[in-house]
């Protein structure tokens, strides 16, 4: 499998499929073929602003990776989504998440207003990946005050409806932006390197 494979789907039912296909090999995939590295800079600054009792929604969890590196810095109340369930199949075996759910981002999520102390999306904001309308539903379940930690593309950020959606949410007072991590390597394979950046955004403390 390839990330260029699945940056080209189409839509979210193929988005899905090929992740279902991917989810036995996805791991070792990039840690030998692709050298994601075995720690994502999101844990670090994850641990800066967010309590280790916090209930943490990770969005998009894939098979699970971010959150094992949380749960083994003592985060214990998490809770996982993601589009395809093959991937949170992967997930569920390790142990790591209180629940696991099948959930597109875009979409409405079916949790309550104000659910989760902080939000963490690595590598799910991209190519043929969640829209930048995203935002609006993970700032609705994230506490006033909550965190959403997410990753994304420099290159992706500039040339796509990211930068604006992100910096009008700030003009509407829903968020503000606290850190931006420095970029860093997260992929390297030959002719392809995909760098990322780790954005940290406070939800505003009242509804604008």
């Amino acid at each position: 499998m390839t990330v260029e494979w699945v940056y080209s789907s189409q839509n979210n039912r193929e988005l899905s499929d090929r992740y279902n296909q991917w989810a036995k090999d996805y791991e070792r995939d990039l840690s030998e073929t692709f050298g994601r590295p075995n720690r994502e800079p999101i844990v670090d600054l994850t641990l800066k602003y967010v309590s280790k009792n916090a209930q943490i929604l990770d969005a998009g969890a894939g098979t699970g990776t971010l959150g094992k590196s949380l749960h083994e810095e003592g985060y214990h109340n998490l809770v996982g989504i993601d589009i395809s369930e093959g991937m949170l199949a992967e997930a569920k075996n390790k142990n790591v998440y209180t629940e696991l759910h099948p959930m597109v981002l875009g979409e409405a999520l079916d949790f309550p207003t104000a659910t989760f102390d902080a939000v963490t999306a690595c590598g799910v904001f991209t190519y043929g990946h969640a829209p930048s309308s995203s935002f609006d539903e993970l700032i609705r379940i994230t506490k006033p005050k909550g965190y959403i930690i997410f990753t994304l593309r420099p290159d992706f950020y500039e040339n796509s409806y990211f930068k604006h959606k992100m910096a009008n949410l700030e003009v509407q007072v829903k968020w503000k932006l606290t850190e931006l991590g420095d970029k860093y390597k997260a992929e390297d394979k030959g002719q392809f390197t995909l760098y990322l950046q780790t954005w940290v955004y406070q939800v505003s403390s009242a509804p604008a």
